[in-house]
């Protein structure tokens, strides 16, 4: 036995000869994140909590008649992975809707809207997400700036309307049908933050950036009224029992879920208090400031249903994403044509509305989340943050967010640190759009500011992870390899001095997350009286060559001393 199982093995042992643990993994290696007992062979869970963790021999003597036992035969077990940025009820709806994620062009997405068509009924919705233009394999003909215009799609689906959600969520792309539900025409005006792309000819070319998604989506929600409340219930409950599924299938025992609604969160509840959310839940709330000061205080919830829910964050947005450009920059666009459109990106939210926000979650003991991916985004919201912090001394730890923090200007990286604002940010969007980056942002900005998890680190913030779900696939794994490769799929690296090590990456899907949301005391490392929220997996992600992490399995995912999920083809 190593040096640092034998001091595993001498420590951590709580209440041997009291009550039998009702559960045991024993046989593996237990990497716990804690400074003292580092790693350990097995662990003992009792109730929902770890009891707990040592060497085989200690940890079998907890065992009772009742007790379950489960040999690891030497794979790794670590903390439950918490996503640390997703959209959870959007996570269910991907897989009720179209996927467009894998299509390599225009032409893909066009012939799986037409065979969606022929299953409809006419008059009813087509609704797709995944498409970005920045990864098909060809632009499409014709186009306007990249985008494609709509006739071909209008032409496979002349009744009925059809959405298709840009991967980031940024963008939308609708038919002829669409744009006449949503009254969008010729001389229908941008709104601001937002930019309807027309042809040269001025018509709508069907792509709507950022907040010119409002009329569209108004429109579907429109149609989606005219369904009975039971269907429309039956799908929102369906959604949420699809992203548990696909989270413990992934080894995500936490969600921390980047806005819902009022309504949303009530689902939520419904399904803690009857026993059907068989992981944990710490949401973000997603409403106008009118609608947030009638309702933070009734919301406001900490642990509910044995720690399955909590919701004590707010969630606001100051510009878009890079892929459809929408992302606010303090320099203009380095592939945009002159005279284009919002050439340096949109503001989406007025600060101004933002600054209330911040004085509603302040009142009302609110972490407040603010989406942001441009440098001046990420400026204007550390400028915000360091104005309501400076005007409330007396409340301090704060850890206000900035969601996403991917492109940030030199002079403002140790501004993280200093002001103790958390970068939540998701390793495979730099993988992902590393391939367009340098494009969008020239090569100076891309290397002074993107992505730069090394240097936000040592500016003192904490970092965390996730993947944006269903912007991105849900898989830690991938995340985690992205985190610590930045290797794009050509084989080239993206600015490698900004790699996370393993255990950083690992810190920053774990404990560190759990920091993020005030939750350190309860989960992200494997401690005695933590809840037992564990993954086993079927690879050591610290020490296997870097080309195998990706294959990497999940075998079992534990939440609450429950396996709530098990592979039997890898166990």
């Amino acid at each position: 036995m190593s040096a640092r199982l034998l001091l595993a093995a001498t420590v951590c042992v709580l209440g041997l000869g009291a009550q039998p643990a009702d559960l045991i993994l024993r046989n593996g290696k237990i990497v716990t994140l804690e400074r003292d007992t580092p790693v350990a062979q097995a662990i003992a869970v009792r109730g929902d909590r770890i009891a707990a963790v040592g060497s085989n021999s200690q940890i079998e003597r907890m065992a009772g008649p009742a007790t379950k036992i489960v040999d690891l035969k030497g794979r790794l077990a670590i903390p439950g992975f918490i996503e640390g940025h997703g959209h959870f009820a959007g996570l269910g709806q991907f897989r009720m809707n179209l996927s467009l994620r894998e299509a390599r062009s225009w032409d893909e997405i066009v012939a799986i809207v037409q065979r969606a068509v022929q299953r409809a009924k006419s008059g009813d919705w087509i609704i797709g997400r995944g498409w970005h233009q920045s990864k098909w394999t060809r632009t499409p003909e014709p186009n306007v700036q990249g985008f494609p215009v709509h006739a071909a799609l209008s032409k496979v689906s002349p009744q009925n309307p059809v959405l298709l959600s840009h991967a980031s969520g940024h963008a939308a792309f609708a038919n002829a049908a669409a744009l006449q539900a949503a009254g969008i025409h010729r001389n229908t005006a941008d709104p601001n933050g937002g930019t309807i792309l027309k042809d040269p000819a001025g018509e709508p070319t069907g792509a709507l950036i950022e907040r010119a998604q409002g009329p569209l989506r108004a429109a579907h929600g429109q149609w989606q009224a005219k369904r009975s409340a039971a269907d429309r219930a039956a799908d929102e409950r369906r959604a949420l029992e699809l992203a548990v599924d696909e989270c413990l299938a992934n080894g995500i025992t936490s969600f921390q879920d980047a806005g819902s609604s009022f309504a949303t969160v009530d689902r939520m509840k419904e399904m803690a208090e009857r026993g059907d959310l068989k992981m944990r839940l710490w949401v973000m709330l997603r409403a106008s400031n009118t609608e947030l000061a009638q309702n933070l205080e009734r919301y406001r919830t900490i642990g509910a249903a044995g720690h399955h829910l909590t919701v004590r964050a707010i969630k606001r947005s100051i510009d878009g994403a890079l892929g459809p450009r929408g992302a606010w920059l303090l320099e203009p666009y380095s592939d945009l044509p002159p005279g284009a459109p919002a050439p340096a990106g949109l503001n989406t939210e007025d600060p101004a509305d933002i600054r209330q926000t911040a004085e509603l979650a302040i009142r009302h003991g609110y972490q407040l989340c603010v989406h942001a991916i441009g440098d001046r985004a990420n400026r204007e919201v550390l400028d915000l943050f360091e104005a309501a912090f400076r005007a409330n001394p007396d409340r301090r730890n704060l850890r206000w967010r900035i969601e996403h923090a991917q492109h940030i200007h030199p002079n403002d990286i140790p501004r993280f640190g200093k002001l103790g604002v958390i970068a939540s940010m998701q390793g495979i969007h730099c993988t992902s759009d590393a391939p367009y980056v340098r494009e969008r942002l020239g090569p100076r900005r891309a290397a002074e500011g993107a992505y730069v998890w090394q240097k936000l680190m040592k500016s003192g913030a904490v970092v965390i992870n996730g993947t944006d779900a269903p912007v991105e696939d849900v898989s830690p794994i991938a995340s985690f390899y992205a985190s610590v490769s930045r290797r794009l799929k050509d084989g080239s690296v993206f600015y490698p001095n900004e790699r996370m090590s393993r255990e950083e990456a690992l810190r920053s899907y774990t404990i560190q997350t759990a920091h993020a949301a005030f939750e350190e005391d309860l989960k992200g490392a494997l401690k005695p009286g933590k809840l037992a929220d564990i993954v086993v997996l079927s690879r050591d992600i610290l020490t296997a060559p870097e080309d195998e992490i990706l294959s990497t399995g999940v075998i079992y995912t534990v939440v609450g001393g429950k396996i709530r999920y098990e592979n039997l083809a890898l166990r």
